[in-house]
This record gives C-alpha cells, structure tokens and sequence, in this order.
C-alpha cells in the first residue's frame, strides 16, 4: 500500500495551566522560576490531615473557556482521584474530573495551509477538565539519584480533549495553534510553552483508507512546540504504516519524542481508565456553577477572534486569509484595529498590508513581540494615510517606516509627516515636471524606445525604472505610467 492508502487519525489532549495567582487547591504561589520546593505548602505535599479548598479563579477560567468554544458548561460537575504511583504525586493520586466534566462539547474552527490550497476545518472538542499538576523529577543534577521538585504540584490545568477529527500534522499543528491563541485571548493561560504552560499530547493512529473502525492508537506526550508536535506525528505515522505494512501490529502505548533522534520511543504500555481506578474525591463537594455566574463571566468576555475576523471581513473588506493572520493573536489584531482606527475604515486593507508585511518581517528580524514595536500604531496609520492621499507613494513610504522604526520624527503621532518635511520626501505629482522627466529620460534613451514600439514590453519597464531614478523615487507612479505611455504611443 502506498502512503495514500492510509488515512492518519489524530486528537490532542493540551494540558493548559491557568493564570491564577496561587494553586488549585491551595494558597501556594504558582510563580514560574522559584527555588525547588519553595512553593510546596502542606496541601500540596499531602501532610496528614490537609483538606483541599478549590480555587475560585480557576474555575472561572474554565468556565471562560467553556463559553469561548461554545460548549456546555455543566451546572454540576465532580472531582475525582486518578490513583497511580510516581515520585512526584505525593499524594499517590492526582485530583482531576472523570465522568462530569466542567466543560462538555464545543468546537474550534481551523484555518490550514495558504494561498488557494487553504480550507477551513471545524474541530470538535470532547470536554476540557479541571485538574491539578504533578510535581517534576529532576534527573540531570543528580549522579545516580533523581531529585524532586514540588513546587507545580497542585498548578492549576484545564485539560483539553479533542475529538479524533484532524487527518494531518498540519491540521494538528493549525488546531493547537488556533487553541493557544484562544486562551491567551480570554486571559486565561500565558501560553508560555517553554515554561510548560501549555504541554500536547497527540494520539496517533493510522487506518485503511475507507475503514471506518480506528486503528491502535499511541499517545506522544509532552509536546512543548508546535515545531516537534509537526515532527513528532510525522515520525509516528510513518512508523506506524511501515510497521503495519510489514505484517506487524501496533500495540497501544505511551511515547516520548526525541528532538534530537527525530524519532519515538515507548515509555511505557497505555494504561486505560481502569487502570487508575477513578472515584470520587470524598474531600471536595461537586462543583455547582449557576445561571447568574455564567451569565456574568459571559458578560465580561472579550470580542472572540472568530466574531473579530467575521466584523474584518464584512467591515473592512478584507480577505479570510487576512483575517485570519490579523487575529492570530489579541496583540496583533489590537494594533491592526488602534491603527485603523486612527487612519479610517477606507485605509483598512492598506493598513492590513503593512502590519502583515513591513512590520511583521521588522518585528521578527529584531525578534520582537508586537507590544513592543518602536513604530506605535498611531505613527503607522499616519504613514499610511500619507501613502492614501497621494503624498508619498509606497516606495518612498519604505523609507519612512525604517525612519520610525529608528526612532525618528520624536516619537509623536505626526512622526512620519515631520519625516517627509525634513528629508523632503513628498511624492512629485506636478504632471508638467513629471512630463519634463519623461522627456529627458527618451532622449538619451533612443534605444529603448524603439524596443518598445517594435513590441518588447520589458523596455517599457526600464523607461519607468529611468525616470523613478531621476525623480529620486519621488515621481508618482501611476502618473509616471500613464504619461510615459501616452508619449511613446503619440
């Protein structure tokens, strides 16, 4: 069988840590970086006697969730114990939610691939679950001993499952892209992936093409990049067609990916539910959420990128794919829409040009988050309106923007028109001097002239070229065009 035969079957489950100032259920801090076991208080040690209390925040966090995805959120809801030894869980168990969930349902919808060979893909999600976070072993310190550091245990997560509804890496990678740009936009989770703020686990597995029953799947955990997510099911799948095509079989499991090797390796044998012989925890009532808290988090929710790409379309005629790239964050659709609205609606799609372009490559040569752009979008939308009234033309505007970007022009909201006057850089749109130009640039040109009027177009071009150069770039081009045209064909 060939790779087209065989159709991949792929769902994530994302472990997202939620943003709240202390732990699940405890008061200990959640601060990234402190001394090992610095932030390990008594509840997430497991002394005798510690009774956990839950974190309000956290569940208003997965109840944001919940609302932004359009899922059900369950009016009540249990935490249960998942029972399995490692050194890490002090307490032999780890407090999650099993068979009622906070969060039922929902879906999120995909933009994969770009140009024509885009298409959108909506993703169906099973549940998202309240849980609390292990500690770590520490092995790399240590010369034959393993250290254990609990300052994460008892970290707050909502756990994210979705349905087996992606066919590619590139839909996997799309999905968990479009998931960790949704819970930084809700302000629920920093998406800091170095941090393990946001950690995948793929299931992967492969089946017959037209076979309806799933293949054996395997489980790659601890995905810290959607660099390696792509890798690591790229590697799976195609272990998993030669595996099967050379008459094995695969055995359900847990593996691990190597960045180094490029490869999968099992960890251990899939356990299933059973396996950690789930029940309810006798220390924690069932979580009951009402109406009127619903309502109220529902209120105070921000535009969702999907309402915001449909308003981009509809409002400023821009194209899906434009915005989809200008809501990809709450950064960048935040300065796109400050820098429209300083430059005007009828200016949208020219701004929208410049915060995917100029800007976008500036900002990642310098490696630099958009909140921290030196060009602010007030200077950016009164660049750009120089460029929609004619006064500068988009070659010269190259030279304004790198001015901003160094900080020239003091820094105002006027900056690139302070820049224009002083390096006079004002587009010439005088038809009898641009007239004078053509003239001068035919007379030494005889050469090119006559190409073109034999039928070569190419030396049409080389003309424009000549006469932006004796213009200093300043000649407005669509007047250059239509003169120099008018000219040779008189």
């Amino acid at each position: 069988m060939s790779r087209t035969d065989w159709e991949v079957v792929i769902g994530l489950e994302v472990h997202s840590q939620l943003n709240t100032a202390s732990k699940i259920f405890s008061g200990a801090s959640t601060a990234f970086g402190a001394e090992p076991n610095a932030q390990a208080s008594a509840v997430d040690i497991a002394l005798p006697g510690v009774l956990p209390v839950l974190n309000r925040g956290a569940v208003e966090r997965a109840v944001r969730f919940g609302l932004a995805i359009g899922a059900t959120v369950a009016p009540k809801s249990v935490f249960a114990r998942k029972n399995y030894f490692y050194p890490d869980l002090p307490k032999g168990y780890q407090i999650s939610q099993f068979e009622l969930p906070v969060v039922q349902g929902g879906a999120i919808t995909i933009r994969v691939g770009e140009g024509d060979k885009a298409y959108e893909k909506t993703v169906q999600l099973t549940r998202a679950h309240l849980e609390e976070d292990a500690g770590k072993s520490l092995h790399e310190d240590f010369h034959g001993m393993s250290g254990i550091d609990l300052n994460r245990a008892g970290t707050p997560l909502l756990e994210i499952v979705s349905e087996p509804d992606m066919r590619s890496s590139a839909e996997a990678v799309a999905y968990a892209r479009a998931l960790h740009a949704l819970v930084r936009w809700i302000d629920i989770c920093d998406g800091n992936m170095q941090e393990g703020s946001f950690r995948c686990d793929a299931n992967v597995s492969v089946r017959p093409r037209g076979q309806e029953k799933f293949g054996t799947r395997r489980e790659i955990k601890n995905l810290n990049s959607f660099r390696f997510l792509q890798q690591a099911i790229d590697y799976e799948v195609q272990w998993q067609i030669e595996r099967l095509e050379d008459g094995g079989t695969i055995q359900q499991a847990t593996v691990l990916f190597d960045p180094d090797s490029g490869e999968t390796r099992m960890m251990r044998s899939k356990e299933d539910a059973h396996d950690y012989r789930y029940f309810p925890d006798p220390d924690l009532l069932p979580l009951v959420i009402s109406e009127e808290w619903i309502a109220r988090v529902r209120s105070e929710l921000p535009e969702l990128p999907e309402a915001m790409k449909a308003r981009f379309v509809a409002d400023f005629g821009l194209s899906a794919y434009d915005a989809t790239t200008l809501t990809a964050s709450k950064e960048v659709a935040a300065y796109f829409q400050a820098t429209v609205d300083a430059a005007g609606k009828a200016n949208a799609k020219l701004c929208a040009n410049w915060v995917m372009g100029e800007l976008a490559a500036r900002l990642n040569k310098a490696e630099l988050d958009i909140a921290a752009s030196p060009v602010t979008p007030a200077q950016l939308a009164g660049m750009v309106s120089r460029i929609a009234d004619n006064t500068i033309s988009n070659a010269i505007a190259k030279k304004v923007f790198e001015a901003l970007w160094n900080g020239e022009g003091g820094g105002s909201a006027d900056a690139a028109d302070q820049i224009i006057d002083q390096q006079g850089l004002k587009q010439v749109t005088d038809s009898g001097a641009i007239e004078g130009l053509i003239d001068e640039v035919l007379a030494a040109n005889p050469k090119s002239v006559e190409e073109f009027r034999s039928g070569k177009e190419k030396a049409f071009n080389a003309l424009v070229g000549q006469v932006m150069k004796a213009s200093k770039g300043k000649a407005n081009p669509g007047q250059v065009n239509e003169l120099l045209r008018r000219k040779l064909q008189a």
